[in-house]
């Protein structure tokens, strides 16, 4: 054969471009999170990160979440607010307000508002006017309980009959951890961002030459459901004379934690290392999302000297989010990954496979949630399993020196695989420092 018939194949039977179906339709039960939608509701029975704390400023910010537009705001008092973007008397938007000493004042005719939308004061209304005393008793600004934590402002969006307690997970309070608050958007539906932590694959070719060569090596793989809100893609790789043991952590709907992404690479021992990052991933709206987290920095996260804007970009998809056009095809990151699929993905387009199960399987239970909530019954919350109020975690690397014995080495990372996540399941009957004292010490027994 010539070069030329090479290049120019002159059997074109197996090319079927004009028969395939160029477009397929999204889960809109997963996709669509607006007021009244399905997922909606189900997504606004949770807490939220909304806006990270220091960018706030002292003037009222217009934000975007699951698709409202909202007002956010810190009153000179100190109280934050989140509200309806149009003032109830004449739709002016609140984004020009001024905060006051209480609550937040619109810039159209003064009507002044507290952080619960309580209406505070009608000014240009004579004494004891009627109608300003009827507005004061009927009318309320639409507003959400937000929280501060950490850097990070959260909100809930639901009911008010069914406001749960503020989570609180083991990763808040690791000792000489330095947790710093961090947002990257990505500019598609939140669900194509949210599978890339249940998907363990992924990181063997997008990642590889970002992390750290053992990233490549694909390893093991395998899934786990823990009750009705917890879902683990674990993947164990041989590095050299070691066993690689890395657990990728999703508690619906939407908080995600991993190992490190600087810390380790296989090489050296390490046990129970914890999450580079604390995050949850947002619906702005459909097309467009926002990874709010904390990047965590020390001994048992990342190395201190990735505690910089441009190093969290780094760990939360592998580059950097501002680049070239040519660069981003040189070595593409989440962003572009996720992104390329469009703003809504097409899912009824996709083939899943073993290495999805976990995509497979959370989906599924988010869908179920929501047929539940339509039913009248409440979404299962991340649920407290220790004393203390305290809900643990397990995004986490564990390297332990395991030489291979045998030319097939399938069956010992499997094994490995399962003895390390048993001893991290088992520490679930204690909490803080105890929990972790307890699964290092047994991790360490193993090798």
């Amino acid at each position: 054969m010539t070069e030329a018939s090479k290049a120019n194949p002159e059997n074109f039977d197996s090319f079927c471009g004009y028969h395939q179906t160029w477009e397929g339709e999204p889960i809109t039960d997963i996709t669509e999170t607006g007021p009244g939608t399905v997922c909606g509701d189900y997504l606004r029975r949770y807490w939220h990160p909304v806006h990270i704390t220091s960018e706030l400023g002292d003037n009222p910010k217009l934000i975007k979440i699951m698709n409202e537009e909202l007002v956010l705001f810190q009153d000179k008092s100190g109280q934050y607010g989140l509200v309806h973007k149009k003032c109830p008397h004449r739709r002016a938007s609140l984004e020009f307000g001024r905060c006051d000493d209480k609550g937040i004042r619109c810039c159209y005719h003064g009507w002044a508002f507290d952080v619960d939308g309580t209406v505070l004061d009608i000014p240009g209304e004579p004494a004891g006017s009627i109608s300003a005393i009827n507005v004061k008793n009927k009318v309320r600004l639409g507003a959400y309980p937000v929280k501060e934590y950490k850097g990070l402002l959260f909100a809930y969006m639901g009911p008010m009959e069914e406001l749960p307690e503020f989570p609180f997970y083991d990763t808040f309070d690791i000792p000489d951890m330095v947790m710093t608050p961090y947002a990257g958007p990505f500019a598609c539906n939140w669900i194509q961002v949210l599978d890339a932590i249940v998907d363990p694959v992924h990181t063997a070719f997008l990642h590889q030459s970002q992390f750290s060569d053992g990233f490549g090596e694909m390893g093991e793989i395998k899934f786990y459901q823990d009750k009705k809100t917890r879902f683990f893609g674990t993947a164990s790789r041989r590095v050299g004379d070691n066993i690689w043991v890395r657990v990728n952590e999703l508690i619906l709907p939407n908080f995600t934690q991993s190992g490190s992404a600087f810390a380790a690479d296989g090489t050296e021992q390490r046990y129970f290392g914890r999450s580079a990052f604390t995050r949850w991933v947002v619906p702005v709206d459909d097309e467009h999302c926002i990874a709010f987290a904390w990047g965590n920095f020390g001994e048992r996260g990342d190395p201190m000297e990735y505690n910089t804007v441009e190093g969290m970009q780094l760990i939360e998809q592998g580059e950097l989010f501002e680049r070239s056009y040519a660069e981003k095809q040189a070595s593409p990151g989440d962003v572009e990954a996720v992104e390329g699929m469009g703003s809504i993905s097409d899912h009824s387009k996709e083939y899943l496979v073993s290495g999805d199960s976990g995509i497979s399987m959370y989906r599924a239970q988010i869908k179920k949630n929501c047929r539940n909530l339509q039913k009248g019954k409440r979404p299962p919350q991340p649920g407290v399993l220790t004393d203390g109020g305290v809900i643990p975690t397990y995004g986490s690397d564990t390297i332990l020196t395991m030489p291979q014995t045998q030319e097939s080495d399938k069956e010992l990372l499997c094994a490995t695989n399962d003895k390390v996540m048993d001893i991290i399941f088992a520490g679930n009957v204690l909490t803080g420092e105890a929990r972790d004292k307890q699964i290092i010490s047994q991790l360490k027994e193993l090798g």
